[in-house]
């Protein structure tokens, strides 16, 4: 490979997800980015600061040339002008149209964080924490116009540890796609991988997940809440009302209680412990947030909330 001329790449990602594998290519001498293509910047925080990507932040500070076009297909001659050998997506955000997808001679890949084709689509880090999944990992794998339907190049599978939220899987599946990256792309660029097709009758979908989707219905038994919390964390997290007020549960104890003589969503002291009944046995609450006041622990919430105990949440 290292005697051929590099591989000509435009890369395609937008979140904290696409940052480590971009950073593998850039150190990849067989490689030459030729421009990323990132989503347009967005307004973020109270005072809605115009704020670029973090793969934006890190092309610049390397002097790629950077597209944000609001649809891809915008750029469609720009593209065709730099003349890539392949495109590499990492978590964009746009589904790439066909006149797209057939310019580079050796098309788009696509670094996904699931094994497919379980959890094709947007929420595929959270999916597997929530249907109790003993493993996922990272799927590279060729674009074509379905929803991550194309046939896969390479596959490395990782265990959810017993206490895994979204963010800290999150983490280590971008360093996992990153580190097969560069060597998957060089293998098909040699021909030394044969796309494998997907099995679509074992697909399963995860949505993308909206605010809402993190209401918790305190019907629901111990052990489906508890990991409701770890996989909507950082992002929606899981939340429930008091007192026309927002609570957001921000962690709890990964052990349910057998504990059920309360009524359904009805807090209750356990050993000193703020607890709440669920449908099926209870959770211990550590960490959370009323709205419009700031994180803490549930020590400290019951310092200034202690009408709480006995009160239902909804």
């Amino acid at each position: 490979m290292s005697n051929q001329s590099p591989i000509k790449i435009i890369f395609a990602g937008t979140p904290d997800f696409a940052v480590p594998g971009f950073k593998a290519m850039l150190a990849d001498k067989d490689f030459k980015i030729l421009a990323v293509i990132t989503q347009p910047d967005k307004p973020v925080g109270r005072k809605q600061i115009l704020t670029p990507s973090t793969v934006k932040t890190e092309a610049q500070k390397n002097n790629i040339p950077v597209w944000q076009p609001d649809k891809i297909a915008e750029i469609k001659g720009e593209i065709k002008k730099s003349n890539p050998d392949l495109a590499v997506l990492a978590a964009y955000g746009q589904i790439i149209p066909q006149e797209i997808l057939d310019i580079p001679c050796f098309g788009w890949i696509n670094v996904h964080g699931s094994l497919l084709p379980r959890w094709r689509g947007a929420a595929c880090v959270q999916a597997p924490i929530l249907a109790s999944d003993k493993k996922t990992g990272i799927t590279i794998m060729k674009i074509e116009k379905g929803l991550d339907t194309g046939p896969i190049l390479k596959q490395t599978e990782i265990k959810i540890d017993p206490e895994e939220t979204a963010e800290t899987l999150h983490d280590k599946l971008a360093r996992l796609g990153a580190k097969i990256l560069p060597g998957t792309i060089k293998e098909y660029i040699d021909g030394k991988i044969k796309p494998k097709p997907q099995d679509n009758q074992k697909a399963s979908y995860a949505p993308t997940l909206k605010k809402e989707d993190g209401k918790i219905n305190w019907q629901k038994k111990a052990e489906e809440i508890e990991r409701m919390v770890r996989a909507l964390t950082p992002w929606p997290r899981t939340w429930t009302n008091w007192q026309n007020k927002i609570i957001k549960i921000v962690s709890i104890s990964p052990t349910p209680l057998k504990i059920n003589n309360h009524k359904i969503g009805q807090i209750f002291l356990y050993n000193s412990q703020l607890a709440v009944q669920c449908g099926k046995n209870a959770l211990i609450i550590k960490k959370l947030q009323l709205e419009g006041k700031k994180e803490t622990t549930a020590e400290e919430f019951l310092r200034g909330y202690k009408d709480i105990i006995g009160q239902i949440l909804n």
